[in-house]
């Protein structure tokens, strides 16, 4: 193709970006700073190229006031900085390899535009649930701007003719992911009442189940009715002219509105009817610097694969910061510059649930099980900064670790300080740390802050004691063989105990113990003894107790906290001790 020439005679390229947002904004800016006379056209379907997509949710809810806070650029914006040629309402239809050209339909009018550079970033679909019914008036999804207005019609309409001293308004939301609980706290704020449906066991299903509980209690104390295990069949209308959604389990809800965000899958069409080499699942394949099958096309975002760090395992993770930086290393990969290849991703996320916060980064426990990889579970309830200023609060952590001490996956729960050790846990991830440098590492310590043993700190230690065989232990989901083999050892306090507890459990309080071991070993007769305590760590020092003394005994991990939201079903009431 004829190359333009700018003002000094330099051949000037043209690079096509099809799809804007974070994967190809980032890939668009990037070029502009490395390249000043490159033709950069941005090709993008629908109105708004370049929009805050995380902050739906929150726009819905009101905590972010303005929608324009929303639009983080606009065609002219973008020109006027960038010197980019930004076409939204323009929908590439083809690529035609050999010409180095795309077909692009707008405004009804189809018109060739060729490149010498192509990107593709044309993100992700919605998945469509088999539910009959999917495409009623009151069903919606929260993934665009143009979703976005329509959701917020649909609820400022339902709260005009609501009257107080009736029922509120009804909300289904179907699919309790990232944005599923994001969608569920929003039209909560707004006033609606809630029900949460998800055909998974547990809330998140990205979380181990064992944290699920905690986030379970503070949507029904916010009044979410939660609907597990289940899944949506019909949206229909009823003969009084109300609208219901049908579960999986026979259950009718009213539904004035409804919210259908169950996952996405790759926008490959476009790629595969060009011939690029896809994944088994439609995503596109791209090398290092993010380049595909064909030499002059790369592609960036929701729709290409990757391969997650820990596990190995080939998906899509549909995350902003991936994409971002996806969008970056294509720029620099296109403009011959110096490239920082892909890495494996760990797929670190976070959301907000009313009060907590919950957070995941690495591989969670189903995914190592799943792929083979042996691992150690640690369970720890440390407060968030130290325990004698005011204020501290629970930080629920559940870590994975390799025999070698390797870290694997960590997950948190918790009102505060769950981001920061996410991201502590996340960072440790990609340096490839082990228990031994989570002991080690010298974190920010002041009483309002954190503790002289920071929560990650503690991860070390214990995963340090379990992998040593300084403290064997037991897990919860282990509870009937336990019961079936070993003796169970309360070492809570007696109002503790009184509050609930194992049926058969020996109960000694740990500051006892010393002083009862001829009760334990009788109470034993040569079995072994599973130890737990509230949290963990009495129990752990019962343990030792008892090792010293020549008992085998092992440490409930996470102790009785975990045991409750992991068995529920085999404790007893206070109304039955």
């Amino acid at each position: 193709m004829s190359a333009d020439l700018t003002s000094n005679d330099r051949p000037r390229r043209r690079i096509v970006i099809v799809g804007g947002v974070a994967g190809g904004m980032s890939a668009a800016a990037r070029t502009r700073r490395l390249d000043e006379h490159a033709e950069i056209v941005v090709l993008e379907q629908g109105d708004y190229v370049s929009f805050a997509n995380c902050g739906l949710p929150y726009h819905l809810s009101g905590e972010i006031g303005s929608r324009e806070d929303l639009l983080l650029h606009t065609p002219a914006s973008l020109a006027r900085t960038l010197n980019l040629d930004v076409r939204t309402g323009h929908r590439v239809t083809a690529i035609d390899r050999a010409r180095r050209e795309v077909s692009v339909v707008s405004a009804g009018s189809t018109d060739r535009l060729g490149y010498d550079a192509l990107l593709l970033a044309p993100g992700a679909v919605a998945v469509r649930p088999p539910i009959d019914g999917l495409d009623h008036p009151v069903v919606h999804s929260l993934r665009t701007i143009p979703d976005l207005d329509t959701v917020q019609e649909a609820v400022a309409r339902l709260l005009e003719r609501w009257e107080p001293g009736f029922d509120a308004p009804q909300a289904v939301v179907v699919g309790a992911g990232f944005i599923g609980l994001e969608a569920v706290e929003a039209l909560a704020a707004r006033g609606l009442r809630v029900h949460l449906v998800e055909l998974a066991d547990h809330l998140l299903p990205p979380l181990d189940a064992e944290l699920a509980p905690l986030l379970a209690e503070e949507l029904t104390s916010h009044g979410v009715d939660l609907h597990l295990g289940v899944s949506a069949q019909a949206v229909t209308d009823s003969q009084d002219g109300t609208t219901t959604v049908t579960l999986s389990d026979g259950t009718v809800v009213p539904a004035d509105l409804v919210i259908v965000n169950v996952g996405v899958r790759p926008a490959g069409t476009l790629a595969e009817q060009a011939g690029l080499e896809l994944s088994p699942r439609g995503a596109i394949r791209v090398d290092g610097d993010q380049r595909t099958s064909d030499p002059y096309i790369w592609a960036v975002g929701d729709a290409v694969e990757v391969r997650q760090a820990v596990t190995g395992a080939l998906g899509t993770v549909p995350l902003a910061g991936p994409a971002n930086r996806q969008g970056r290393r294509a720029a620099d990969s296109i403009c011959g510059h110096r490239t920082t290849p892909q890495q494996e991703v760990l797929g670190t996320a976070i959301v907000r649930v009313f009060g907590l916060t919950a957070a995941v980064t690495g591989a969670n426990q189903a995914a190592l099980r799943s792929a083979g990889i042996d691992h150690e579970v640690v369970h720890l309830h440390p407060g968030h900064h130290a325990g004698y200023f005011p204020g501290a609060e629970q930080v629920h952590l559940v870590a994975s670790f390799a025999p070698d001490g390797r870290l694997l996956g960590a997950q948190a729960v918790g009102r505060a300080g769950v981001d920061k050790r996410i991201d502590v846990l996340a960072t440790a991830l990609r340096a490839g740390m082990t228990a031994d440098d989570l002991a080690e590492l010298e974190l920010a310590y002041a009483p309002p802050y954190g503790s002289a043993k920071d929560p990650v700190n503690m991860l070390g230690f214990v995963a340090q004691n379990v992998l040593d065989g300084t403290m064997p232990q037991w897990q919860a989901t282990d509870l009937d063989e336990v019961r079936a083999e070993s003796l169970v050892l309360d070492v809570r306090s007696a109002d503790e105990y009184g509050n609930g507890h194992l049926d058969g459990a020996l109960h000694v309080p740990h500051t006892e113990l010393r002083q009862r071991l001829d009760e334990v070993r009788s109470a034993a007769d040569g079995r072994p003894v599973a130890v737990h305590c509230a949290s963990g760590v009495r129990s752990y020092l019962a343990t030792r107790i008892l090792r010293g003394e020549g008992i085998d005994a092992r440490n409930l991990s996470g102790g009785w906290l975990t045991l409750l939201a992991v068995r529920p079903d085999v404790l007893l009431s206070p109304a039955t001790v």
